[in-house]
């Protein structure tokens, strides 16, 4: 249940689907007494839905997020296993068409087999089951099992997680699987926007990683123009994310750091 209403939270509190159904709730409202209310929550969110899809906004949100945990300075010089959340796969699209569909988050993917062959003794780790509350869809880690094979790495290798739903889950049933050793290296890969979550979720688990990002959004100028509303959805998926795992005792902080 708390899984099914995380998912329908997220739904609802996208600013577009906020500020649509308001314009429209205000525009229904034209031939009524409250006519002139319903025009001024109409003009109002029209002209808020289109500032902030100019305005960088969702960008000024993602920076804290994504320059919280950088990258080592140094590679280690041993690392005992490298894990990948899911994410960057489309199961849907994988099991329609017979090849790995990848989306926005496709360099979680190049990463871990570039770490994959820079530690060749290393452990590997994929954990990303159906993030979906229809059931039935197929895990992540089928589609991912395919890429890495066509990428040149042994399948036999890497360790399939596929029962986890989110990042929660990612964390706990992957331990279980892999039973790390206290003074173990592991590095954690995941878009740098998604690590302090991910980082704090796996301290809380007791598993210490190496944050390892990948596919950042930001960049040192942040440009006004079309196109920021997908920012501000990605930012407060996150942030909200944060607060609810915080309250839940899922990390081991509000806002983790390095």
């Amino acid at each position: 249940m708390l899984f099914t209403l995380s998912k329908l939270f997220v739904v609802f509190i996208e600013p577009d689907v906020l500020l649509l159904a308001a314009i429209l709730i205000g525009l229904s409202l034209g031939r009524t007494r409250w006519a002139r209310k319903g025009r001024l929550l109409a003009g109002s969110s029209a002209t808020l839905l289109l500032l902030i899809a100019i305005v960088p906004v969702g960008d000024w949100l993602l920076a804290p997020l994504e320059q919280r945990f950088p990258r080592p300075p140094e590679r280690p010089a041993h690392v005992d296993g490298i894990i990948v959340l899911g994410g960057a796969i489309n199961p849907e699209m994988t099991a329609l068409y017979g090849i790995p569909s990848l989306n926005r988050h496709a360099e979680r993917m190049t990463a871990f087999v570039a770490l994959a062959r820079l530690y060749p003794s290393a452990k590997l780790v994929f954990t990303g089951g159906s993030g979906s509350i229809i059931p039935g869809r197929p895990p992540e880690a089928d589609g991912a099992q395919q890429l890495l094979g066509e990428l040149g790495v042994d399948p036999s290798r890497v360790i399939f997680e596929r029962r986890s739903r989110n990042t929660y889950e990612n964390a706990i049933f992957s331990k279980e699987l892999v039973q790390p050793k206290p003074g173990e290296v592991w590095i954690l890969v995941t878009s740098a926007m998604h690590l302090p979550r991910a980082v704090g979720i796996f301290r809380r688990a007791g598993w210490p990683v190496i944050a390892w990002p990948v596919d950042y959004e930001t960049g040192s100028a942040y440009d006004i123009g079309f196109g920021h509303l997908n920012a501000i959805e990605l930012a407060l998926h996150e942030w909200s994310g944060l607060l609810a795992y915080r309250l839940l005792g899922r990390t081991d902080a509000l806002f983790p750091a390095p």
